[in-house]
């Protein structure tokens, strides 16, 4: 839908080197015993710091999270930061309406009447199935009910055999018949005698055998007369189930089990690499999935907020900074600052490294070198490296003007973060950093490795050997010689803070994949120190590299620059159908949209693990598989709607579930309600694979049958009672490819 974000300034987000920040996502839940049936398918070692259908929605604004107290470095610098202020402005809440339990109540009142009209007496259902929510565990409820009859097989070994079938041909559910376990049983006969036996139903046609597998066919009246009305009634909840994510499933005042969701996690005036940009979608995705699926979500950023850096930072704005600029576009004008003073900070290491080699030589040469001995020991002294250092010192000791320059630059940067998070339809509950991570915390990890004998001292520094757990993990380093200590330290301590103070279920990384030994070491090193309650809810999700990030303008840095000129683009091929595109409220704001969707369309349509090429031309066109195609899909159904009332006013307030359904006869109409009928299952899948392509994969297929189907389904022109039910079916596919759409975080258009 139409997107209106004139008010969002476009802030500037980096892209540059992985060496500056771990940019990851994390997650937090519970693994529980009694879960729904799913579908089955027949088919180095230390990184560093990382509507209703036809409403249109509210520009999405991102809420400014509490921080809560800072924890940082030392007690003094904790006292010393206040709360942060919530600005209650609404954020992107995709699920916020999910399932109240008296409109469920209803919707099994109106599925249990449905039925009775086709002469079911009470509605199929199987254990951890919500037949309310989801028309196939109603179908899978029923076949298993019959199959059992016949069979007397128990029906809880034929439920979870009843799969998906890769091929229209083989049925909509199809049953393994070697998997139901019988000994001494000739399959392809034994399969034969099922079908024969399998009594007529209300729901599903008289089964077909192939070789060992019965197909199962839904009936296509009483599909449409279910799936349509589910799905026209619940809107925005549809395919969607809070029972997923109860503690008990069995009880619903058991109350969501606790997720966080860790992800972006950009460092402050560093460079906001494509890293960043795949774990900032990922973790959005995941974030909206999972609270989909009535997950209690919290949704966090862990800064790269902490360092020697920040005394480069704060030398360098004494030098550089301008004070306009700061506030106008602090994150911009910190990266140009940090540029020109970390160039002031090698000029003067390269200097020193030639010095010491011109004293080298002279006193080789038995020649002075006092000139270049003092040179170098000014520099040593009195450069941007030792002043740094000095700096970092006062702010790790608390020292006011330090942090309160350190703070200003943090406030002022994450600001504008949110304004580009919310183009992306971000959002986040906890703005954390490696700063927040206590002193206390981290000296507790050391402690207990020593007392577990985890860690042992190797030449002064301090090292955790896991190669006799798995030779893969090798050796970790978790303090250098210097006494500093690494990621590893900080990471147990920030799991063990998060834990004390979110009490999570489970808690999922969504990490780069050159990082993946780091991950498997962090959760082998909680296991070791006895923090199986932490390590065990803990997952590492990882993701490739994005290739090729540059526009047309360059290599991009910064991520309003590559949505800058993907919006650019679109605007271009926009303008190509000048009678659409003066329809268009709003050109420039739906490019934009588009733009956006394109980039974060290519970035989710293969898998996570894989690499991919940025190809702007590629990921802007309308053919093919592409974020503007998926757009389009969704655009000409709300244009379809809005003829239909154009032509007949009246439609405006109809209530659509009183159409005459039975009217959707066409081959095109109920393949359309066959796809509409799996969204719940395909929702599923994708909380078990973890994979927005799932979705993608899903909208798609949808979109290429939507295209082919319009041709054969005119609804302005046809008879009223064949109009009202083709734009039944049109209306309730809307809703779907929209409830998809928001899950990916993606902002339907009306028009385009």
């Amino acid at each position: 839908m139409q997107q209106s974000l004139t008010n969002i300034c476009r802030a500037r987000l980096f892209f540059n080197s992985a060496n500056t920040c771990r940019y990851r996502t994390v997650i937090s839940a519970q693994h529980s015993d009694s879960t729904p049936h799913t579908p089955r398918i027949s088919t180095p070692t230390t990184l560093p710091s990382r509507r209703q259908p036809h409403a249109v929605l509210q520009p999405f604004r991102v809420r400014t999270s509490t921080y809560g107290h800072g924890n940082f470095s030392s007690t003094r610098v904790q006292q010393s930061l206040q709360h942060y202020s919530q600005i209650d402005t609404p954020p992107f809440r995709p699920f916020q309406n999910l399932g109240a339990s008296a409109r469920s109540a209803a919707r099994m009142e109106d599925l249990t009447n449905t039925l009775a009209t086709l002469g079911l007496d009470k509605v199929p259902q199987e254990p951890n199935t919500y037949p309310a929510l989801n028309p196939f565990d109603i179908y899978r409820s029923h076949i298993t009910e019959l199959l059992s009859q016949v069979s007397g097989v128990d029906k809880h070994i034929i439920y979870p055999t009843l799969a998906w079938t890769a091929k229209t041909e083989h049925g909509d559910l199809q049953l393994a018949v070697p998997a139901l376990r019988l000994k001494k049983k000739d399959m392809k006969g034994f399969a034969q005698e099922l079908a024969d036996a399998f009594p007529e139903s209300p729901l599903v046609e008289k089964p077909i055998v192939t070789n060992t597998s019965i197909g199962f066919f839904f009936k296509p009246e009483t599909l449409t007369s279910i799936v349509l009305p589910m799905v026209l009634k619940s809107k925005e909840n549809y395919g969607f189930n809070k029972n997923l994510g109860l503690k008990n499933p069995l009880d619903s005042s058991s109350g969501a089990k606790k997720m966080i969701v860790e992800f972006s996690s950009p460092n402050i005036a560093k460079p906001f690499h494509a890293g960043h940009l795949r774990s900032t979608i990922i973790g959005g995705f995941l974030a909206n999935l999972y609270e989909g699926a009535g997950w209690d979500v919290v949704r966090m950023n862990y800064l790269g907020d902490w360092g020697k850096q920040y005394g480069v930072l704060a030398l360098g704005f004494d030098l550089f900074g301008n004070e306009e600029e700061l506030v106008k576009n602090p994150i911009g004008h910190l990266y140009d600052i940090y540029v020109k003073v970390s160039g002031i900070q090698h000029e003067e290491a390269a200097r020193i490294k030639v010095l010491k080699a011109e004293v080298a030589t002279l006193k080789e040469e038995g020649k002075d070198a006092s000139g270049q001995e003092a040179e170098i020991k000014k520099i040593e002294t009195e450069g941007i490296d030792e002043q740094a250092r000095k700096y970092f010192k006062g702010m790790v000791d608390g020292e006011p003007k330090a942090l309160g320059i350190w703070k200003r630059f943090r406030d002022l940067s994450i600001e504008k973060y949110k304004q580009t998070y919310a183009r992306l339809n971000i959002r986040y509950d906890d703005y954390s950093g490696e700063s927040q991570v206590k002193d206390e915390s981290m000296d507790l990890a050391a402690k207990i490795m020593w007392e577990k004998k985890v860690c042992e001292d190797s030449e002064g520094a301090v090292i955790v050997d896991l190669t006799p757990h798995s030779k893969k993990l090798g050796k970790a380093l978790v303090k250098k010689k210097d006494g500093t200590s690494l990621y590893l330290t900080r990471d147990i301590g920030a799991a063990i803070e998060r834990l004390e103070k979110y009490q999570f279920d489970r808690m999922i990384y969504v990490v780069a994949s050159q990082q993946d030994l780091h991950l498997a070491q962090l959760f082998k090193i909680e296991e070791l120190m006895g923090r199986k309650d932490i390590s065990e809810k803990c997952q590492h999700i990882n993701f490739g590299m994005v290739l090729g990030m540059s526009t047309r303008k360059g290599t991009a840095k910064f991520l309003d620059d590559i949505l800058r000129d993907v919006g650019d683009k679109m605007h271009e091929v926009m303008r190509t159908n000048e009678n659409k595109y003066a329809q268009v409220r709003d050109p420039e704001q739906t490019a934009d949209t588009l733009g956006i969707s394109a980039v974060m369309v290519q970035d989710m349509k293969g898998k996570r693990i894989n690499n991919y090429t940025f190809d702007m031309d590629r990921m802007t066109s309308f053919e093919g598989d592409t974020g503007p195609y998926l757009q389009y899909a969704h655009a000409r159904l709300c244009s379809i709607y809005r003829k239909a009332v154009d032509s007949d006013p009246s439609l405006a307030d109809l209530d659509l579930t009183s159409a005459d359904l039975s009217l959707l006869k066409e081959d095109k109409a109920v393949e359309l309600v066959r796809q509409l009928a799996s969204w719940p299952d395909t929702f599923l899948n994708t909380i078990k694979t973890q994979e927005p392509t799932t979705v993608l994969t899903y909208l798609f297929k949808m979109a290429h049958a939507l295209s082919s189907s319009y041709d054969h389904l005119q609804v302005v022109g046809s008879e009223k009672s064949v109009l009202v039910a083709r734009l039944a079916l049109y209306v309730a596919a809307r809703q779907v490819l929209y409830n998809g759409m928001r899950v990916l975080g993606l902002s339907p258009v009306e028009r385009m």
